[in-house]
């Protein structure tokens, strides 16, 4: 992997319960780097992003990611890998029975965080940049469903990851609200943290244009579709 590549991909097969959904998939990504994996529903795409944060295992092709093997991972190295990775789901995943601060501290906890101060001052940290600074104390069924999707990129960025993968982040949510998330994520990467973003919402490409991937006839078109 070359040194600016968080991703790399080579001759790679995605299988799910014994199943192949893509074959021959080669790519990479640099850090700080912003791109679509775009596609129909049923296509690959999370199957392809569960693969990258070895919730599906690789066992036909070579894949590196964040300075990892996911070829020989270890089962107890996969903690570590997903320190450097941040997740953002489409239907946010957060805990209702807690509040927006304790969302975090719970991912900063099983990460391996422990002084109280220390995870105080990151949860800040990151909601401000997710523009939610005062909304610690809210319960999720206080917040709107543009702000959870903050929470749930906040709680992305807890551990300062090299990647966030972001699977239909805005599937939930109405234009104007995805234009808003759209615009965070963009911000994200320029900071040296790449994104790669799954998505089947075409309208946004005209307003956020990058690189994009395309999951289709269970292969990876790598071509670089801008879209205008």
């Amino acid at each position: 992997m070359s040194d600016d590549s968080i991703i790399d991909l080579q001759n790679l097969a995605v299988f799910q319960k014994n199943i192949l959904i893509l074959s021959n998939v080669t790519f990479s990504i640099k850090k700080g780097e912003f791109v679509y994996l775009v596609g129909k529903t049923g296509t690959g795409k999370s199957s392809l992003l569960k693969t990258l944060y070895a919730e599906l295992p690789v066992v036909d092709g070579l894949a590196h990611v964040a300075g990892f093997d996911l070829a020989s991972i270890r089962q107890k190295e996969i903690p570590y890998l997903r320190r450097k990775l941040g997740i953002v789901f489409q239907d946010f995943q957060l805990l209702t029975d807690r509040t927006v601060n304790d969302n975090l501290h719970f991912v900063m906890r099983s990460t391996g965080w422990e002084d109280k101060h220390k995870m105080e001052f990151q949860s800040q940290e990151v909601l401000q940049k997710v523009g939610l600074g005062t909304k610690g104390f809210k319960m999720p069924h206080q917040l709107s469903g543009g702000e959870q999707q903050r929470v749930s990129i906040a709680r992305a960025m807890v551990n300062d990851p090299e990647i966030i993968l972001a699977d239909e982040p805005t599937g939930n949510l109405d234009p104007e609200t995805s234009e808003g998330i759209m615009k965070l994520l963009f911000d994200i990467s320029k900071t040296g943290c790449a994104v790669l973003m799954a998505t089947h919402n075409y309208s946004l490409f005209r307003k956020f244009p990058s690189r994009t991937l395309k999951c289709e006839d269970g292969r990876i078109d790598t071509s670089e579709y801008i879209f205008y």
